[in-house]
């Protein structure tokens, strides 16, 4: 009887040790632009509606390109992912494209209206709604199912980073399954409701997804060799190569060399969005 009871035992303890092997420490990690959407990238987008809306104000150009002589030294990436001077006094806005209702003292150029009535800023445009791949979505679905971790890791603004992450979210829903994104994208500083311009820490975009990557897995305790990354560009290889299960979505020509180079495996999600998401790009 006690030898039974002891084989039943160890047999429990195998089948939650494979349980644990099978979901537990995972996690998947996933680039947002070019990778989960099809580019043009949301930030592009979101500056095409601001400009076509003229609510970037003259003096901002003339910041972002003072901003990017600085930026030189350390490349053309910094200048593109690192510059986000663009929106300087702007008004604050989050996922949903609402701002901070605290702003009405404060004009466009963010610079308080002494003695005189309070203008509102510009109206934020409504953000641009991503329309994802549908392989895309049944991934995170197949990744949520075996209790994985899913981490959207992006070089765009936090807030349409949260809401890709929040519309991904309500896709699962849809389909039964319920899961909380972990987000970590480019942050910017604000001052009493608006944006300055200027980057907190740094900007989430080549050696330091790799970093974040090492943070999350330190935090959740991951084992970040049975772990999952999925991007698209030569930008991603330190992402890609921070876990032991990449994959190479969509790659581009820089990217694809890498990727022989390695044998990682090559996912082609092109141009096949989400047929539930078809209509909802604007």
């Amino acid at each position: 009887m006690k030898c039974r009871m002891k084989v039943q035992e160890v047999k429990e303890v195998k089948e939650i040790k494979e349980i644990k092997e099978k979901s537990g420490g995972v996690a998947a990690f996933f680039d947002l632009d070019g990778t989960l959407v099809a580019l043009p990238s949301l930030e592009r987008r979101l500056f095409r509606l601001l400009r076509g809306q003229r609510a970037i104000p003259a003096k901002n150009y003339f910041l972002w390109l003072r901003e990017a002589m600085r930026l030189v030294p350390r490349g053309i990436r910094a200048i593109l992912q690192a510059n986000k001077m663009y929106l300087c006094g702007l008004q604050v806005f989050d996922e949903r494209g609402e701002g901070d209702g605290n702003v009405s003292s404060w004009h466009k150029d963010g610079h308080q209206a002494g003695g005189q009535a309070p203008a509102p800023l510009r109206r934020t445009p409504r953000l641009p709604v991503p329309t994802f791949f549908a392989q895309a979505i049944e991934k995170m679905a197949w990744h949520a199912k075996q209790g994985h971790a899913i981490v959207l890791i992006s070089g765009t603004l936090e807030p349409l980073a949260r809401g890709a992450a929040r519309a991904m979210e309500a896709e699962l829903a849809a389909r039964g399954i319920t899961v909380t994104f972990h987000v970590f994208a480019t942050r910017l500083e604000e001052m009493d409701g608006t944006w300055t311009g200027r980057v907190l820490d740094e900007a989430m975009y080549g050696e330091a997804k790799a970093r974040a990557v090492k943070r999350v897995a330190k935090e959740m305790q991951l084992d970040l060799a049975r772990c999952y990354a999925y991007g698209d560009s030569l930008n991603d290889r330190w992402l890609m190569t921070a876990v032991g299960r990449p994959a190479a979505v969509n790659p581009s020509k820089d990217l694809a060399g890498m990727v022989r180079t390695h044998g990682w495996p090559v996912l082609d999600w092109e141009g096949k969005e989400s047929p539930t998401q078809g209509r909802r790009e604007h």
